[in-house]
């Protein structure tokens, strides 16, 4: 015979309810009750009945994720952390890419309000084209990124903050031309970008050094590929600054393949930093300094923000902010004296 939530309570020791807040991760519950619970699910090979746990709740344990792009190393590893997360809380994740396309935001939202999700989680790239702007009404979301808003839930690390933080340790290395990869132009433009462009700015105004734009150096787009175009004609150009601050590692992979086609290398010639801190630039030669978010802990709290959403519709939206810590490795070092 099939195993019931009360059988499952029984073996745990605790109440059915308390199942029941386990399986869907509606109510956080300890650790050790957690464990008995799962415990006892898994000897007796319980599975939910989530068709009939929808109809009368009215959901349907379903959520939708959507990045930009998902064939970015930094979207893929937050959708492995948002994923687990939704797991453990009994919920399944339908994995979107709007390719910055406001209309594919627009019917994700249809979908939330048609009941067929729960909730959504949205990274737009721009607040003036995202869809949560100017619609009448909005089922359950939460906003993940850099945009200014105050109209539903967000979480975010601060991205002014921390791009500040990188150039001020680029600036106590000794480096005064820092050139930062990823700004605003070249058709691209998104509010990421120029919060990290304001932070750069900012840690140069408090070290007393001027702003160059010519040290601004946009792509037309966040990808390896763009990053090592960009780096290519700016070296053409202009020759290579003393640093280069890229706003994602993905970028910095690319620069510094675009640096060491030039017959330049990171640090000994430019010294090169990233962003996200994603597993493949653990591994380049050399290994990226770069800016650190704990991404199971931003899940976590997304989904926390989501839920807190969906059981009440009218609470006033929040805001997280996810800190953030420099990873110093061997793609930075100090100017050596001449």
């Amino acid at each position: 015979m099939r195993a019931t939530v009360k059988d499952v309570a029984a073996r745990a020791g605790v109440s059915p309810k308390t199942v029941s807040n386990v399986v869907t991760g509606a109510v956080k519950v300890s650790a050790e009750t957690r464990a008995r619970v799962e415990e006892a699910v898994a000897a007796l090979s319980y599975v939910p009945n989530l068709s009939a746990r929808g109809l009368r709740n009215g959901r349907t344990g379903a959520i939708a994720l959507a990045f930009p792009d998902l064939t970015t190393p930094y979207s893929a590893e937050m959708s492995h952390w948002f994923v687990e997360v939704a797991h453990e809380r009994g919920w399944s994740v339908q994995l979107e890419q709007t390719g910055m396309r406001p209309e594919r935001e627009r019917e994700l939202l249809l979908r939330g309000k048609e009941h067929l999700v729960d909730g959504l989680v949205l990274n737009p790239v721009s607040l003036d084209e995202s869809a949560i702007v100017g619609a009448e009404s909005l089922p359950p979301v939460v906003v993940i990124g850099e945009v200014e808003q105050s109209l539903v839930d967000q979480v975010r690390v601060d991205s002014v903050a921390a791009a500040r933080d990188m150039t001020t340790h680029l600036i106590a290395l000794g480096h005064r031309r820092i050139a930062v990869l990823g700004s605003s132009g070249d058709g691209f433009d998104s509010a990421t970008a120029r919060a990290r462009t304001l932070g750069w700015q900012q840690a140069h105004e408090a070290a007393g050094l001027p702003v160059d734009p010519a040290l601004r150096w946009s792509c037309r787009s966040w990808s390896p590929e763009a990053g090592a175009a960009a780096v290519r004609e700016r070296l053409a150009a202009d020759g290579p600054p003393d640093a280069l601050f890229c706003f994602t590692d993905s970028l910095a992979i690319g620069a510094v393949h675009a640096l060491w086609a030039a017959g330049l290398r990171a640090p000994d010639d430019v010294s090169v930093a990233g962003f996200d801190d994603i597993a493949d630039g653990r591994f380049t030669l050399p290994p990226l300094t770069t800016v650190r978010l704990d991404k199971r802990l931003f899940a976590e709290r997304t989904l926390e923000l989501l839920a807190a959403r969906i059981a009440d519709r009218d609470r006033p939206p929040e805001l997280a902010i996810i800190p953030h810590e420099i990873v110093r490795r061997e793609s930075t070092a100090a100017v050596r004296a001449s």
